[in-house]
């Protein structure tokens, strides 16, 4: 596995009348004004639970992750609720395509080809492909050092599509998840893994026994905008989104949450 704008969502209440003659309506409190968190409408929101630290599961079996942290913040201010579900990226696009998940929040990357198929919210993060390698491999140093070698990937993801720059010149080994291309590197199976910069570094910084490096290479791959998706044409939800990410932008929120997740790398 991001900046906008703002606003901010309720309403002024009304004072207590205390001037004299005020009657007993006049002096009556207005009604109290809903919470977002607990009301609004619900969405089922549809996350790949295995890609850390975007959205994983804790001990408790929660979902968590830095994804569900700014989409729930996001959904306080828009005036809705979220209900997260632990969907394989394998079907997950799928999944929204059939009605069975109202948004995606699983730190994907706004491309044409997808735009086809879905609608995006404003980008909430900016992503690049990494490289990592086992430590001490120098030679791997760019994109175009994997030609003739063994590389590892996500199946389905933007850095599946980067290796396709290379026209067949990789042998490239398609896992279901980040974690068990990763686990390919450790094991010996590839040479190497591509995939986003946030998720790739966290891993390597988090696991220095497994004895990986990351390697950049900027000139190779072109940033990424990740957005949470929704149906094709559903604006009144890619509206409030957007409202929403305005709104965790300007009150300092979005940066709270990112500190929390990528203050170390």
């Amino acid at each position: 596995m991001i900046q906008t704008r703002t606003i901010l969502l309720a309403g002024l209440l009304l004072a207590l009348c205390t001037l004299p003659g005020c009657d007993a309506q006049q002096a009556a409190p207005p009604a109290a004004q809903p919470d977002a968190a607990t009301s609004g409408k619900l969405y089922v929101v549809g996350t790949d639970a295995s890609y850390v630290p975007f959205e994983f599961q804790n001990e408790q079996r929660e979902i968590v992750g830095f994804d569900v942290e700014v989409l729930t913040a996001v959904a306080a201010k828009g005036g809705f609720r979220v209900r997260f579900v632990n969907t394989a990226w394998e079907s997950i696009f799928t999944a929204l395509a059939q009605g069975d998940r109202d948004i995606l929040a699983s730190a994907i990357s706004i491309t044409e080809p997808r735009r086809q198929q879905m609608d995006f919210s404003d980008p909430y993060f900016v992503a690049r492909q990494l490289i990592a390698v086992g430590k001490g491999n120098a030679a791997i140093r760019h994109l175009a050092d994997l030609k003739g070698r063994k590389v590892a990937v996500q199946a389905g993801t933007t850095g599946d599509e980067a290796l396709q720059q290379l026209q067949g010149a990789v042998d490239v080994r398609r896992f279901a998840s980040m974690l068990q291309a990763l686990r390919a590197v450790e094991s010996g199976e590839v040479e190497a893994m591509v995939g986003d910069n946030g998720a790739v570094a966290h891993y390597v910084a988090s696991n220095p026994r497994h004895k990986l490096a990351a390697v950049a290479d900027d000139a190779s791959f072109s940033p990424e905008f990740y957005g949470f998706a929704v149906k094709k044409g559903n604006r009144a939800l890619l509206d409030k989104l957007n409202i929403g990410i305005a709104a965790i932008k300007a009150d300092g929120s979005y940066d709270r949450i990112y500190r929390k997740y990528f203050s170390g790398l």
